[in-house]
């Protein structure tokens, strides 16, 4: 069908932000770094190429993941460690943050919960912004690597996507069979992923990540976590995500805990308020 004689005016109407996000609840960025410069380190999990484990770190403490050897991508799951069914909710935090997370930004859980899981408090790589191609890094918008989909593009049978990965770490950790652990598996925050849209056809790509083995995200868990984190089969995802010929490293995720006291005054977040009496 032709466009309309209008096209270009319709074309001209200005965007409007869906959910402006002036009044969610602000971190304080200031307590946290003052705890985290006191805080000691409790714990590490180094995770494979091409595999997953999880992590628990306690309310009010802080986790770090980094690439300590070469570019390298992973994809975090985060659950309620006491609730499951509470759990990283990528598409919410992508509304009210946008395609990419950085330092000061949340990652939101689930519906009725709908309160901060994890605040991002330091970021090395928030230097690089938005590249020219309109690509970012620390994504909310991939869902993550998984079996079903590289069977209906391709007729693969590979096992080692993110998604089979994290469900069998999460399976390991709770005692959960495959089956019982898979459908808790949810979409990502693809740490260090160097992600986009295209502006053409508008379709999602990925792009040799800028992460350097100095480089890290860190996170203020809000409630007592569960974590789940791929190391990707894609490597860098310079070229493709789900390859056993790809170059892989692992990743490595460290948990600091404050001392006594620093964090004075803080509490851990509440369910949402939303008065369910009302209706769903």
């Amino acid at each position: 069908m032709s466009a309309p004689s209008d096209a270009a005016q319709r074309r001209a109407i200005a965007p409007v932000i869906c959910y402006p996000n002036e009044t969610l609840p602000r971190p304080d960025l200031a307590l946290y770094a003052a705890a985290r410069a006191t805080a000691h380190k409790t714990g590490e999990v180094r995770i494979a190429p091409r595999e997953a484990a999880c992590f628990r770190v306690p309310a009010g403490h802080f986790f770090r993941i980094s690439a300590p050897e070469t570019p390298q991508v992973g994809d975090l799951n985060l659950w309620n460690a006491h609730d499951l069914s509470e759990r990283f909710y990528s598409g919410k935090s992508r509304a009210l943050h946008g395609t990419h997370l950085t330092t000061g930004e949340r990652m939101w859980s689930s519906f009725p919960a709908l309160r901060p899981m994890a605040t991002i408090t330091d970021d090395t790589l928030a230097w690089y912004g938005i590249d020219d191609f309109g690509g970012s890094v620390h994504d909310v918008i991939g869902t993550r690597c998984d079996p079903y989909t590289g069977n209906l593009l391709g007729g693969s049978q590979y096992h080692h996507c993110c998604h089979s990965n994290l469900t069998r770490a999460l399976a390991a950790e709770t005692g959960l069979s495959l089956t019982e652990a898979e459908p808790h598996v949810h979409d990502v925050l693809n740490v260090f992923m160097c992600t986009g849209f295209t502006r053409d056809t508008g379709q999602y790509f990925m792009k040799a990540s800028p992460v350097r083995p100095a480089d890290y995200l860190e996170f203020f868990a809000e409630i007592d976590l569960l974590g789940g984190l791929s190391a990707c089969p894609g490597g860098d995802c310079a070229a493709e995500h789900s390859s056993d010929t790809a170059r892989c490293a692992p990743l490595l995720v460290e948990i600091f805990a404050p001392a006594p006291g620093a964090l004075a005054g803080w509490v851990s977040p509440p369910l949402n308020g939303y008065d369910r009496s009302h209706g769903v």
